[in-house]
């Protein structure tokens, strides 16, 4: 019988908890790891030697990673270049390395083994043997502790130290020299869970694209700072599931919640020399793992339990995904998993020379997912998201690399057609943000039937719009009616078009009325990092002020700002924060800023508690009016047999645009009417939706719209004034009748039979 303490804690691994959670419990120290001394080591060495051969068996090649099968756990290591893999299991409190098990077998590139006594809560890393020849772009070195790329649960923190990379830095001969030092005091462990989890009366949210209003958000910045939260779960996923932030986001109106990275990522080392940490997430270590800071338990199940907590009021969990590359960076990086396992297989790398790599990500490296292995690693890493942890979505970062074959961007291309054959992931939501830096990497509008995209064409126009730029009222007419230039096409609907204002990259809403210019100074690169060319209006002054009018008019273009995102057709996408204001000080890159700068803040002013009334009001017209979120593109084409025109352009006049109207550079005002009357479906025949019209006016000084005639007894009802957010009694207005929108305004009107409007908040 084997030493309990190998492998966690000694109670009886059958032992069941609240979720069964438990197995997953064992003391972790925060980070960092002592050497044991090197007499025990000896002993434990030849006691592992005596016993390791008698107790481990030839196991499965598959599934890859750690697998619990209740009698034991099943180890398989995919690498077709290496000679020897070495499991390496540790200490229950991860400090000691108490023995290495060479895994016995070889099949299909896989080397695996079965170890009977091996239990929930084993603390393990491999080793790998093979060629160290750089040149051949083969990386292996033994003395480095290496996470497998399934594992389910990492504890412990990486540790910056020269011993971490497989070269020994300073050397004359670089990266082509070999380091001898042990990583593994520097490390992080892997872990192995059980993964059961009671899911009790949890449901499967399926929110159809039509009615998704996406609200994007950081698991740790969403409650740092937020007084309901209790402090020991702020920053965590269990801070994210209490009844103050699920009711919250339930009150407010969104579908779904899509979280900024959650697996398991590494901290930059140049961000903690100069103090500053990884915020975002956007390098990842283990595919499988979520973030252990985001763990107030210490348990993988915490993730579950949030899920579940969202779900139960009624909200979809969408994830923002790294699988365009790893936090192993180029050849000057660290050996922390894939590049010691197979550098050569995970990577692409120069064709002539496979000592370096092929950077179309800007961050070093770039995984290979032209590799049948590496796109195997991809898709169960999704497919274990979606089943296992039940994620409704994800939206892949840099997603132009996922469908980037050796000869180019390919919307045919391995994982793009993966995904969409799969039968679970093909029901998920799926998001490209459509760019990359290599040639070619712009892709909006180029992805195939089933993605949608992230469509920065959107924001620009109406940022630029609002702001009063001349000559951009077709584009802006283009974008507010779903992008049919970009999405048109091949069966794809309105909703592939991902419209946003503002994301995590980049300035908040309050900051775009608010700077000129980036003010990113605490980076600590003098202001040098993120974009310039922000399309951003300080109307005024540069940064905050006292200034009642100038106050007015930054709170009146967020309103217009908003306004237009959610009236627009496609899926919107709001920041969080945005709806009362958030600011960062003029940070349009908070990627290091785990601080109050990147952290929301929930103590609201008057202004922000206004501008939260004021979106939720617009979320719940978005929901109330079909004609505000169609599944069929706009044409403005008409429809002789139904005898209507599903969308018409007016000038101020009344009269239709002509081209002299569109492409008259001063032009910033215009009628949209929204016939509820028009074929909603494939089936001919009309419509039974409310009729809008909105009246847009980008002018700084007031402009006079002739309101189109109306049949008797009808007329039209305000709905909404940018400009009078709080006004809320009925003004009933005759057709042909004159209606005055004031300078930087927007206006909401609805077709109705006498006074028979009941729409929401009214």
């Amino acid at each position: 019988m084997s030493d309990p303490t190998m492998y966690g804690d000694s109670d009886d691994p059958a032992r069941g908890t609240e979720h069964g959670a438990s197995h997953e419990e064992t003391a972790m120290p925060p980070g960092g790891w002592e050497p044991a001394d090197e007499a025990q080591k000896e002993q434990i060495a030849e006691i592992g030697e005596k016993r390791q051969r008698s107790r481990v068996r030839e196991g499965l090649p598959w599934p890859l990673g750690a697998t619990w099968d209740g009698l034991g756990v099943n180890f398989a290591l995919f690498s077709a270049h290496a000679t020897k893999v070495e499991l390496c299991l540790f200490s229950a409190d991860g400090h000691e390395e108490r023995e290495r098990i060479e895994l016995p077998e070889y099949t299909d590139e896989v080397w695996h083994g079965y170890l009977p006594d091996a239990r929930p809560g084993t603390i393990y890393g491999y080793r790998v043997h093979g060629p160290y020849e750089p040149e051949q772009g083969h990386r292996f070195n033994p003395n480095k502790l290496l996470i497998d790329p399934y594992a389910k649960q990492l504890v412990g923190e990486l540790q910056w130290d020269d011993a971490l990379y497989g070269y020994t830095i300073g050397h004359e001969d670089g990266d082509l020299s070999f380091d001898e030092r042990d990583s593994a005091p520097f490390m992080p462990r892997c872990r192995v869970i059980d993964p059961a989890f009671t899911w009790g009366r949890s449901r499967e949210i399926h929110i159809p694209w039509d009615d998704t209003v996406i609200y994007e958000t950081h698991v740790r910045g969403y409650t740092m700072r937020h007084p309901e939260v209790p402090e020991m779960l702020r920053g965590t996923f269990s801070g994210l599931g209490v009844p103050a932030i699920t009711d919250y986001l339930r009150r407010l109106g969104i579908s779904s919640i899509e979280l900024m990275p959650i697996h398991a990522f590494a901290d930059d080392r140049h961000l903690q020399e100069l103090g500053l940490h990884n915020y975002w997430g956007y390098n990842t270590l283990a595919f499988f793992a979520p973030h252990p800071k985001y763990m107030a338990t210490d348990t993988v199940n915490e993730f579950k339990e949030m899920v579940a907590r969202l779900h139960s009021v009624g909200l979809e969990v969408l994830l923002d995904v790294v699988y365009n590359h790893t936090a192993e960076g180029n050849e000057m990086g660290p050996t922390l998993s894939h590049r010691g396992i197979d550098n050569a297989t995970y990577y692409r790398l120069m064709p002539e020379e496979p000592r370096y790599y092929i950077n179309d990500t800007g961050t070093g490296n770039t995984l290979n997912l032209s590799h049948q292995r590496v796109l195997q690693m991809v898709t169960d890493s999704l497919r274990y998201w979606a089943e296992e942890m039940r994620v409704d979505g994800f939206r892949f970062d840099l997603a132009t690399i996922l469908g980037r074959e050796p000869h180019g961007f390919d919307e045919g291309g391995g994982f793009l057609d993966a995904c969409r054959q799969d039968p679970l992931l093909s029901q998920c939501k799926l998001i490209a943000e459509p760019w990359d830096c290599g040639p070619g990497g712009y892709q909006v509008g180029g992805f195939p039937p089933g993605w949608a995209e992230w469509n920065d064409r959107f924001r620009d126009t109406m940022r630029r719009f609002w702001k009063g730029d001349e000559g951009q009222l077709a584009e802006f007419a283009t974008r507010l009616t779903g992008s049919a230039d970009l999405f048109a096409h091949r069966g794809r609907k309105p909703y592939a078009s991902v419209n946003f204002v503002t994301a995590h990259d980049g300035f908040t809403l309050r900051d775009l009325v608010t700077y000129n210019d980036k003010h990113n100074e605490a980076n600590g690169e003098d202001n040098n990092d993120g974009h310039d060319d922000n399309h951003s209006w300080n109307h005024g002054v540069e940064g905050e002020t006292d200034d009642p009018e100038i106050r007015a008019l930054r709170l009146l273009q967020m309103r217009n700002l908003l306004t237009t995102l959610l009236f627009s057709q496609g899926t919107p996408m709001l920041l969080a924060g945005d709806e009362f204001a958030r600011t960062q000080a003029g940070n349009n890159n908070a990627y290091c800023q785990d601080s109050e700068i990147g952290w929301v803040d929930w103590d609201l002013s008057a202004e922000g508690q206004a501008l939260l009334a004021f979106t939720q009001r617009l979320i719940a017209l978005r929901r109330h009016y079909p004609v505000l979120h169609r599944s069929r593109f706009l044409t403005g084409e008409y429809n002789e047999e139904l005898d209507v025109r599903d969308v018409s352009w007016l000038t101020p006049a009344g009269e239709g645009m002509t081209i002299e109207d569109w492409e008259a550079p001063e032009s910033g005002a215009i009628g949209v009417l929204l016939d509820g009357r028009a074929q909603p479906t494939g089936i001919r025949q009309r419509g039974s939706a409310s009729t809008l019209m909105l009246l847009i006016n980008t002018h700084p000084e007031e402009v006079e719209f002739r309101l189109p005639p109306v049949d008797s007894g009808e007329g039209w009802c305000l709905r909404l004034h940018t400009a009078e957010p709080e006004r809320h009694t009925l003004s009933m207005f005759e057709g042909d009748e004159r209606y005055a929108v004031v300078g930087r305004s927007l206006v909401l009107l609805e077709l109705v039979r006498g006074h028979e409007s009941n729409g929401p908040g009214w």
